[in-house]
């Protein structure tokens, strides 16, 4: 049985699309609990990404309330991985293409990200994972002048990368329609190039990955034909070649995720790739198989990239969530991923 790459949850679709317009928001430690209680075959999960941003983890956490959440992560004998910067305008960030100020505030959220990033690492309860960004804004504000647009965003992403530097932390730019400047695999590649840092790369989630073969919010950039007939495996495998190819090199950060075609949004999330779960009938991809075209090289070399992967369960029903079977099938398929494309280490 292969360790690695080390199995995640996410705890932030407790939170993303919920809200008063949705559903009431599901506590940290609930997404804590229902991870930690998941099991199949004696395989647990080993850790939680987290997005910082109330009511689960506040950005300006003192270190007190850091140590609080380190202790009840080890007490569930869970890891913290990849951390999701608060970078949107209307919880204290900025559009990446906005004013001035709305460029500082995104920095200060990047910022704020890392120091909470470094506590956890110096309290012994995190040693790999991310701090997740986006462009914080829409695509089609982006499209009124795409070359100025990525321009701005670029310039701003290599200002956060200098700060994320300073902690020796790397960014992951989430690739999903709804992100103007990243809505599709042309555009997110044309602004990771014109960032030109090292230590920022591309994170890839497989239900809002499928979108970008369906070109989404930039139907130019389509990789399937549009008349695509979902039975047809051999065109689907062609596309997720073509897609991965150019932005494999790129992935820092990967989420295993199932996605039945279409696009949904609640709450305040705009439309993105559906997250569907993993036994949903309708889902299009074959996940432990599709997971090695992000997790494999053209040669079917694993890349070993980063040291684990993350389910996002984003904008799940509250009931769906609350049932610990839907945690523990989840959880079997990561570990089907894991065990055709992981290693031990």
């Amino acid at each position: 049985m292969n360790n690695y790459p080390k199995l995640h949850n996410a705890a932030w679709p407790g939170v993303v699309g919920k809200g008063p317009d949705s559903e009431p928001p599901i506590e940290l430690d609930t997404m804590i609990e229902l991870t930690a209680k998941a099991e199949v075959n004696g395989v647990k999960f080993d850790g939680v990404d987290l997005f910082l941003f109330d009511p689960h983890v506040d950005i300006d956490s003192s270190k007190e309330d850091l140590k609080k959440l380190a202790d009840k992560l080890g007490s569930h004998n869970l890891k913290a991985g990849s951390l999701v910067a608060p970078v949107w305008p209307d919880i204290g960030g900025g559009s990446a293409m906005g004013s001035d100020e709305d460029r500082k505030n995104f920095v200060t959220q990047v910022r704020k990200s890392c120091e909470i990033g470094k506590a956890l690492r110096e309290l012994g309860v995190r040693s790999y994972g991310v701090i997740r960004i986006d462009s914080a804004t829409d695509p089609g504000s982006w499209a009124e002048n795409p070359a100025e647009n990525t321009k701005k965003i670029a310039e701003t992403f290599r200002e956060a990368c200098d700060v994320a530097a300073d902690y020796g932390e790397e960014l992951s730019a989430e690739g999903e329609i709804c992100w103007g400047g990243m809505q599709s695999w042309k555009t997110m590649v044309d602004t990771l190039e014109a960032v030109d840092r090292e230590n920022i790369g591309f994170q890839a989630d497989m239900a809002h990955t499928l979108l970008y073969l369906l070109g989404y919010n930039k139907p130019e950039d389509r990789i399937l034909p549009k008349d695509f007939d979902w039975g047809d495996r051999e065109t689907l495998e062609e596309g997720l070649k073509t897609m991965t190819a150019a932005l494999r090199p790129w992935t820092n950060d990967f989420h295993v995720a199932q996605n039945d075609g279409t696009v949904f949004g609640s709450g305040s999330h705009d439309k993105t790739g559906r997250h569907c779960l993993a036994t949903d009938p309708n889902g299009k991809l074959d996940i432990a198989n599709d997971a090695g075209y992000w997790l494999r090289d053209e040669d079917g070399k694993l890349t070993k990239a980063f040291q684990h992967i993350c389910w996002d369960g984003c904008m799940f029903p509250n009931e769906v969530m609350m049932k610990q079977q839907t945690w523990n099938d989840i959880l079997s398929a990561m570990n089907d991923v894991r065990n055709k494309h992981g290693w031990n280490g």
